[in-house]
């Protein structure tokens, strides 16, 4: 498994209701994509930052899905270049029982 961490400027005044519609419109596309284990939106408004982290099932799934198209449409939908940083997930624990 692989750990992607997503982070962007988002346009000036942009609220948490505002950046939820935003997170809203592409919310469909990442609940139906195989190679996704988990996705959570994040959004930082006194840094003016928007972003999400995801759980890829192996580095290929996260370079399928997050290219040069992903980068255009982050550009182009939130109105700045993403930052993406991508680790090996090495241990996970999860207090509803598993580890």
């Amino acid at each position: 498994m692989v750990v992607e961490i997503v982070e962007f400027a988002l346009r000036p005044g942009t609220d948490l209701a505002g950046a939820l519609l935003l997170y809203q419109q592409s919310a469909p596309v990442w609940a139906d994509c195989p190679d996704l284990i988990e996705k959570y939106y994040t959004f930082d408004q006194a840094a003016g930052l928007g972003g999400g982290v995801y759980v890829w099932k192996d580095i290929v799934a996260q370079r399928r899905w997050h290219g040069p198209d992903y980068v255009a449409a982050i550009r182009e939908r939130y109105g700045a270049e993403p930052k993406i940083r991508v680790m090996d997930a090495v241990l996970h624990v999860d207090r509803r029982g598993h580890m």
